[in-house]
Order: structure tokens, then C-alpha cells, then sequence
């Protein structure tokens, strides 16, 4: 008898004899079934990218975006449901909010890290909610520089030098490992973002996708921004162009 069959993923608030909480398992699910998100600390900051699955023709281009500003420091970026994600940057915000207007100061990486991850744990203690559906990539540039966390639907998180969630997260793990991120620029960091994104990318069984990139650095100000359109489509001509010269 399986664990499965007895009922025991009915509600967050229950154990499976092996110490399963289906319900999470799930909530983990649904990110491996959306695009691939990268986020990578370099030494002057930090770059997010996003592949944004084309779910139809008709989208207007830059709508349904998955990287979000939370403050002027600091930046968002998901995968997995995106309604589940909205909440989740409005809660961000709300607790940025909060900080500054009680110490007077922007909030600090690690402050708003475990309070994020709090929020997302509690999801996980009722029956009457439900875990969030959906990892978020969270990036701060506060007193102590650049910091990259990952926090996972269970509301466990952790801090990065390079991370990646979303459906071909393995493949994108692999490629990070490979980079020398402690002497790599935000501008140069682009590239391989966008590289690692094309090449993860599976244009066989995958639809079409929007390349969305976002920096946090000196270069913006330690500012979260979304790169510029002429810096993007240069990041995406010289990375397709690596690529092809790689395949031949």
C-alpha cells in the first residue's frame, strides 16, 4: 500500500509513514514544470534571467513578466505558478516597506531573506492554506554587497553564488559550475546568461520563449533593473553565436 493511496497528500498538516509531505513534493512540481530562472553573483553584482515560455501567439510581448523589482536593491526573480509568485512579490514588498519605515534604512539581505522564507514555511503548517507553488530567486545589494538566495517552496532557503530553478535546472546547474563567477562583470555575466538560457532550451518539445534579463549592480547604481533592450539583444546575438560555434 502506497502512501499515495491511503491519503496522506491530502493536507499540508499530515505525514506519510515515511516522512513525506506530499503536499510540498507538489508545490516543487509545479516549479520543475515552468521555464528555467538563473541568478549568479559575480563580483561587481548580480544578473537574473528567465526564459518565458510563449504559452500563445497572441501575448503581448513583455506581459506575464517573471522577474520583479521589490526595492530600489532589491530584485525577484521565479519559476513555477505566477499568480502563487505575484503574491509573494507583494508580500516582499509589503515587508520591505515595513523595514524602512520602522529603522529608517533600506532592509538588509538577510532580514528580509528569512522573513520571506517564514512566510513561505507557515504555508506550509495549515490546513487551510497550501504551499506556494513556485521557487523565487531573490537578490539584495545592501551595506555588505551582493547577496543571492534561493527559497524553495517548503520555505527552506539558501545562499548562492549561482542557482537555478525551473525545468531544466540540472542542465543550467551544470553550465554555472563551469563559469569563473568571482572575475566575472554584470555586462559580461549577460552573455553567459543568456547562453546558458539558449542552451538549456528545448526548442523540440519546448514552445517558443522570451528572454528576460535583470542586473543589480554597480553599473545600474546597485539598483535592480531590467537590462536594457539594446544590451539584451546584443547578449542574445553573441550568446546564440557561441552556441553555433560550439555545434560546429
Amino acid at each position: 500500500m502506497t502512501s499515495m493511496s491511503t491519503g496522506y497528500d491530502l493536507s499540508t498538516t499530515t505525514y506519510s509513514p515515511d516522512g513525506r509531505v506530499f503536499q510540498v513534493e507538489y508545490a516543487s512540481k509545479a516549479v520543475e514544470n515552468s521555464g528555467t530562472a538563473i541568478g549568479i553573483k559575480v563580483k561587481d553584482g548580480i544578473v537574473f534571467g528567465v526564459e518565458k515560455i510563449i504559452l500563445s501567439k497572441m501575448l503581448v510581448e513583455g506581459s506575464n513578466k517573471r522577474i520583479a523589482s521589490i526595492d530600489r536593491h532589491v530584485g525577484f526573480a521565479f519559476a513555477g505558478l505566477m499568480a502563487d509568485a505575484r503574491q509573494l512579490v507583494n508580500k516582499a514588498r509589503e515587508e520591505a516597506r515595513s523595514y524602512k519605515n520602522m529603522y529608517d534604512e533600506p532592509v538588509p539581505a538577510r532580514t528580509l531573506n528569512e522573513r520571506m522564507s517564514q512566510y513561505m514555511q507557515q504555508h506550509t503548517l495549515y490546513g487551510s492554506v497550501r504551499p506556494f507553488g513556485c521557487s523565487i530567486l531573490l537578490g539584495v545589494y545592501d551595506k555588505k554587497g551582493p547577496h543571492l538566495y534561493m527559497i524553495e517552496p517548503s520555505g527552506v532557503s539558501y545562499g548562492y553564488f549561482g542557482v537555478a530553478i525551473g525545468k531544466a535546472r540540472q542542465a543550467a546547474k551544470t553550465e554555472i559550475e563551469k563559469l569563473n563567477l568571482s572575475n566575472l562583470t554584470a555586462r559580461e555575466a549577460l552573455v553567459e546568461v543568456a547562453r546558458i538560457i539558449h542552451s538549456v532550451h528545448d526548442p523540440i518539445k519546448d514552445k517558443d520563449f522570451e528572454l528576460e534579463l535583470s542586473w543589480l549592480c554597480e553599473e545600474s547604481g546597485r539598483k535592480h533593473q531590467v537590462v536594457p533592450k539594446d544590451l539584451l539583444v546584443d547578449a542574445e546575438e553573441r550568446a546564440k553565436a557561441i552556441i553555433e560555434a560550439q555545434e560546429q
